[in-house]
């Protein structure tokens, strides 16, 4: 049976070997690794999925920033990647892995604007994502327009660079 669990609970090796096996090892030069920076993933939207104690799946959400070219700040959590073993890969995983996420998502209250880079069919057939309002968005590499998706009431439909959170030193 498989058991859904925080991210945080889980070996964080044993995580990164999952992303290399599901996207591999060059995944880190990708631009939505440039979007989200150096922020730690955000603790009650990241997931982990275990079968009989293995690892076959993770999501991890983050925290970031729309910079509107109107001046303001854009709060968003963009979710990705959403890993699992190439050999579960159509056993439904992710699509469960991203349905507990929005869940949390939607019980903390932070699912007013999300967003992510992926398949547009997919993830606005099961989830309702899409790219409405992601026109005048720009990131800091290459992206396929048409793959940059969002979803929730709070999605600004404004011109800026996405970027990752960005805290002051203590």
């Amino acid at each position: 049976m498989i058991a859904f669990v925080p991210l945080s609970t889980v070996d964080g090796a044993a995580v990164e070997a999952l992303l290399d096996r599901a996207f591999g090892s060059d995944r880190h030069a990708r631009t939505a690794y440039k979007v989200r920076g150096d922020a730690a993933p955000l603790a009650g939207l990241s997931l982990a999925a275990r079968d009989d104690d293995v690892l076959i799946g993770t999501v991890q959400c983050w925290p970031i920033h729309l910079h509107g070219d109107d001046g303001r700040r854009y709060d968003l959590v963009m979710i990705g990647p959403v890993a699992v073993e190439p050999e579960r890969q159509r056993d439904g995983i992710g699509r469960q892995l991203m349905m507990q996420a929005l869940a949390a998502a939607k019980v903390e209250g932070s699912d007013g604007a999300l967003m992510l880079i992926g398949d547009p069919e997919y993830y606005g057939r099961f989830f309702g994502f899409d790219a409405t309002h992601t026109g005048g968005w720009r990131l800091p590499g290459p992206v396929e327009r048409h793959r940059l998706l969002a979803r929730g009431d709070d999605v600004p439909a404004v011109a800026g660079m996405l970027g990752p959170v960005v805290t002051a030193p203590t």
